[in-house]
């Protein structure tokens, strides 16, 4: 794993809190974009904790995986979370990763962090389109995180929302594009692409996306991370 996916979001919630909308699967697939479905196995004690998760893409086609995750919550200050997971589904695009979360205390909130590598499942070249999207997603799913826990607002409401800006801004400029001058409509079109999304929708844009300094790019990998 040459590369990793990072992203940081600043969450302004309590540190238990943001532990139990992330280590609980019936929470966690609901924010993340990435999954449709995680359940944990049975487990006996001192054991890592294995779970299966899925994601349908069609209605009857679902991709389905496995992994093991453990987590320490021993320093107030800073907890980890690391796992490893794989597929071997035709269709799925990763074929097998690892990485961690990272909850880094503050005065006011959490840095929440993710740092992740995987193999992918179809070669470099449909990678190159794979990962800029997964980056997007986990950001994109971060912030729709902070807004559960920062407002109340439920992730379902905020992906309907996202939604419905989206189709909002493509009617602008599909109207524009049929009706007014063409300088008129490049300006719209321009306008809807650029402009940043409403303060209380989703966007992956809130997120960091390269490690704010060398320390934390090169931080030591986890007992289940691989290089």
């Amino acid at each position: 794993m040459a590369r990793f996916v990072y992203v940081e979001c600043f969450i302004r919630a309590d540190m238990d809190a943001l532990w139990e909308f992330t280590q609980r699967p019936e929470l966690h697939q609901r924010w993340d974009l990435r999954f449709t479905e995680i359940y944990y196995l049975p487990r006996a004690d001192g054991e890592p904790q294995r779970f299966r998760y899925a994601f349908r893409l069609l209605p009857g086609l679902v991709i389905t995986g496995d992994g093991v995750t453990a987590g320490d919550r021993r320093d107030p200050e800073q907890r980890t979370s690391a796992l490893r997971f794989a597929s071997d589904h035709p269709l799925s695009l990763i074929r097998s990763g690892s990485g961690y979360w990272r909850y880094v205390q503050t005065h006011d909130g959490v840095r929440f962090i993710t740092r992740y590598g995987y193999r992918p499942g179809w070669g470099p070249a449909v990678d190159l389109v794979f990962r800029p999207l997964i980056g997007w997603a986990t950001a994109w799913s971060f912030d729709r995180l902070r807004f559960w826990l920062e407002t109340g607002q439920t992730p379902e409401r905020s992906l309907w929302q996202a939604l419905a800006e989206v189709c909002l801004r493509t009617l602008t400029t599909a109207i524009a594009i049929t009706t007014a001058p063409t300088a008129v409509a490049c300006l719209v079109a321009a306008a809807a692409v650029l402009l940043p999304p409403l303060p209380s929708t989703p966007a992956a844009r809130r997120c960091l996306r390269r490690p704010p300094d060398r320390q934390t790019a090169t931080a030591p990998l986890t007992l289940m991370e691989t290089p």
